[in-house]
């Protein structure tokens, strides 16, 4: 199988390495000359066999609008367009009706990971038509973990559906990240009785119910920086965690300790605190994501 990917940023440039491992031959383009294989996205649909498969690994909103409407006028009826950015779902409605009018087919595509996916492999949420999915699993079989296929990807459903399954799992993440970040400043908080505040963390990470890979994470930063003194307690948002509280709002859900998690983050931004230096640590070690640091 030969797809191009569009994209080749944190995420982007490991999954065309992962994908190759997997035995996928793969062209990519970015507009950065250092990583791209060609010269254009028009040169890039010309180097696929049709019909083709082009997998879009850009910044949500603006830029995967952009990279849609191109591809629209590129791609001919029957090739395949897979959306693998963290766009709201909402927005995979307007895209796959665009590709459709000349007949191109589309699957939006949740993928969690980060800097790890590449060895790990990634969690894949995919949204769209049977056939398609079913067309593309080489593809999402050489991204996701080993193992059985059912606990790293999932066929969600419809259109926009892999993409809703992803701003959910990003809700969770923030809630988790803040539980995790808030018993760490507790302990922290009482360093006349804690003599050893990530030993207990590490301690916990086999035999206890709160062990994750979440935690496995805190535990990295808390080994390279004990006291978090080199990062600033200030954390941003990417959309999802707004986008499900939004969701969950429109649906009568609560999610409270979501809505909590995302309330704290903001409060990040007037104050430094212990617990917001643990999230952002966090977001550092799974997503790459980047950090100020402390003056």
């Amino acid at each position: 199988m030969h797809i191009g990917i569009i994209g080749l940023g944190r995420m982007g440039a490991n999954m065309r390495t992962r994908m190759r491992a997997g035995g996928i031959e793969v062209t990519g383009y970015d507009r950065n000359p250092d990583l791209t294989d060609v010269a254009s996205v028009a040169e890039l649909i010309q180097a696929l066999p049709a019909p083709r498969i082009v997998w879009i690994m850009v910044p949500a909103g603006e830029v995967t609008d952009s990279v849609v409407g191109e591809l629209s006028g590129l791609l001919a009826a029957g090739d395949l367009v897979i959306e693998g950015g963290n766009s709201r779902f909402t927005d995979d409605f307007r895209h796959a009706t665009l590709l459709e009018k000349t007949g191109v087919h589309y699957i939006d595509a949740g993928v969690s990971g980060g800097i790890w996916g590449l060895k790990n492999g990634y969690g894949l949420m995919v949204g769209g038509a049977a056939d398609q999915v079913e067309r593309a699993m080489p593809v999402f079989d050489a991204l996701r973990p080993e193992g059985a296929r059912e606990e790293g990807f999932v066929h969600a459903g419809a259109v926009g559906a892999g993409h809703y399954a992803k701003m959910v799992h990003n809700g969770i993440e923030y809630a988790l990240m803040q539980a995790y970040a808030e018993g760490y400043e507790l302990l922290e908080k009482r360093d006349d009785l804690m003599t050893d505040v990530p030993a207990v963390f590490t301690a916990w990470q086999r035999g206890t119910v709160v062990r994750s890979w979440m935690l496995e994470l805190l535990v990295s930063a808390l080994k390279e920086d004990p006291d978090l003194s080199d990062i600033e307690g200030y954390v941003e948002d990417s959309g999802e965690g707004r986008w499900t509280i939004e969701e969950a709002i429109a649906n009568g859900v609560p999610v409270p300790t979501i809505s909590a998690s995302i309330f704290a983050r903001f409060v990040s931004r007037q104050d430094d605190s212990p617990a917001m230096k643990a999230v952002a640590a966090l977001r550092h070690q799974f997503g790459g994501h980047a950090v100020k640091k402390a003056d």
